[in-house]
């Protein structure tokens, strides 16, 4: 296989984020080559001025590829696309798409992309965010036309005051797959683990292995799943979870 005539997929990833890459790597596997290029740090900056900070220097970081031909980019952040409404996030998707000559896609968008094409519009809300963010999460896919049944908390750690400490990047697999298992997760609604630096393959892959019928997806799922077809590489071999996928599609 000649390695560089595979299509490449760009994806544009916050400074700290450890997770998007290994993900996207291991969802994708050979079927595409992925590049990145990392949001500025914003030292100092509180949460939501930092998510605000990525959304204004988007087009610039994306710039970052340079004249690289790119077949598709991802934007591998989906907490400061929360904070644009449904059309604000697809109207600037599409502002980036036309700049750059090749598809663009926020995380949201993919996942929005995805529940279409599953006829999904019932949604379990797996959060590793801040209550507040959560709260922000919920109402843009609500605002989207999806029904948000509940939503599972999942944070980090205890506070040395008792208190939740949310950090994606901190989450583990067992805490996930604890949380979950103490819910009652209504049937017939999909699990949506928002976030794309929390990791949740380990997760996932248990839930299927468990044999759940209900969609599972993630930010970064179905960010891969939408760049696959995005860049026209949708078929043959592919990770289990995005056939899994594929075959409810199909």
């Amino acid at each position: 296989m000649d390695l560089f005539s595979t299509p490449r997929l760009g994806v544009v990833v916050p400074p700290e984020n450890p997770t998007a890459e290994p993900e996207f790597n291991h969802l994708i596997g050979a079927g595409m080559n992925v590049y990145t290029t990392r949001f500025p740090v914003t030292p100092g900056a509180e949460l939501r001025g930092m998510l605000e900070t990525y959304n204004r220097v988007l087009p610039d970081t994306l710039g970052n590829f340079g004249g690289m031909r790119l077949d598709a980019a991802v934007v591998a952040c989906s907490a400061s696309h929360y904070l644009l409404n449904p059309d604000g996030d697809r109207a600037l998707c599409d502002e980036l798409s036309a700049g750059v000559g090749y598809p663009v896609a926020s995380s949201t968008q993919a996942i929005l992309a995805l529940c279409e094409a599953l006829g999904e519009t019932r949604l379990t809300l797996v959060s590793p965010y801040q209550p507040w963010l959560t709260d922000t999460s919920r109402a843009f896919w609500e605002r989207a036309g999806l029904k948000v049944d509940d939503v599972v908390l999942v944070p980090a750690a205890r506070n040395p005051d008792g208190g939740d400490h949310y950090d994606p990047y901190e989450v583990t697999t067992r805490e996930i797959l604890r949380r979950i298992r103490e819910r009652r997760v209504t049937d017939g609604t999909a699990l949506l683990f928002t976030g794309t630096g929390m990791g949740t393959l380990a997760a996932l892959t248990e839930l299927a292995r468990e044999g759940t019928g209900r969609p599972l997806l993630s930010s970064n799922l179905a960010s891969a799943w939408w760049a696959r077809r995005a860049a026209g590489t949708g078929t043959g071999a592919a990770h289990p979870l995005l056939k899994r996928l594929d075959d409810r599609v199909a």
